[in-house]
């Protein structure tokens, strides 16, 4: 039996999150307190009791959404790793899949995605930005659409390719109105801005690079022990070596989730993708990107359980 690990990114942190597993296993509570250690701040009780306006800002989501997954991996590491075949997570869940495939410790991941998010948000307050995800096709190629706001209005790119209807761009505010309002006219269906404090995954990012950079290499990353498959070009990453240079160009480059998840199934199609976390947000983008894939939720002790369960019963048909 085959398992891909998926990661979600921020945007999916919701009060309460991970708080049954936190209760309920030994193990999940040492991987709640061991980002509160690390980045000297509470995290679990943000993620378990909110506020949510101070959860959603950029440095809590992001150590919160990488304690909840982890927390969970801690209950399923045991059963689940001889099965693991490959894993990959979307912008901040890049850096918990390399915690997950054994390349990060997660005191060092946490110290790592907190000084991420830290970083995000101070570039958005210099380089102010905005975001917005628009659903349904477009008549016109999304990129085409962002090089006419750019010259017109102001800076915007693409910056989450999520599945076939669904791209997120991101830049500077007027030129984000005026994409919108371009994509309107091309028949893309809805145009939603996105609660965020920067233009994450653009050009405007790029003060927050050395800083990452920097923490990066405070951090001791090892080769994953399967591989990672990149946000940047969807390329499936095996040493530390060329870890490092991705995850630094995914702050300012588009997340291609549409074609991680298209070499993912190219390469284990018969796998189960199981969302680690908080969430369904990744299950929900595979099974538009490839819809004969089987998916499973991994964030709740119901979830948990379902799983162990089923990997006891498919590797115990396949023994017979």
């Amino acid at each position: 039996m085959d398992i891909v690990l998926l990661l979600p990114g921020q945007g999916s942190q919701k009060v309460g999150m991970g708080r049954d597993l936190f209760d309920a296993s030994s193990a999940a509570r040492v991987a709640f307190e061991t980002v509160d250690d690390a980045v000297g701040v509470a995290i679990s009780a943000l993620a378990f009791g909110g506020p949510e306006d101070e959860l959603r800002r950029t440095h809590n989501a992001q150590p919160a959404l990488l304690a909840h997954s982890a927390a969970a991996w801690a209950m399923l590491a045991d059963v689940l790793t001889p099965h693991v075949v490959a894993a990959a997570g979307h912008s901040l869940g890049e850096f918990t899949a390399y915690h997950v495939t054994g390349a990060l410790d997660l005191a060092d991941a946490a110290r790592v995605v907190r000084r991420r998010g830290e970083l995000m948000f101070e570039t958005g307050k210099h380089r102010p930005g905005a975001m917005s995800a628009l659903v349904g096709s477009s008549s016109v190629p999304i990129e085409t659409l962002c090089e006419q706001a750019t010259a017109e209005a102001g800076l915007v790119v693409p910056a989450n390719y999520n599945s076939a209807e669904q791209v997120v761009i991101s830049g500077e505010t007027a030129g984000v109105e005026r994409a919108m309002e371009l994509a309107k006219a091309a028949g893309v269906k809805r145009c939603l801005p996105l609660p965020v404090s920067g233009a994450f995954h653009s050009p405007l990012m790029q003060p927050a690079v050395a800083g990452l950079e920097t923490a990066l290499d405070a951090a001791s990353l090892r080769d994953p022990r399967v591989p990672v498959f990149a946000n940047v070009d969807g390329s499936a990453v095996t040493t530390a070596e060329a870890a490092r240079p991705l995850l630094l160009q995914q702050l300012t480059a588009p997340v291609k989730w549409t074609t991680v998840m298209q070499q993912l199934v190219a390469a284990f199609p018969h796998a189960l993708y199981v969302e680690l976390g908080t969430g369904t947000v990744l299950s929900g983008l595979a099974r538009r990107i490839a819809p004969e894939v089987r998916t499973m939720a991994g964030g709740t002790i119901a979830d948990v359980e379902r799983l162990l369960e089923l990997v006891h019963t498919e590797t115990h048909q396949h023994a017979h």
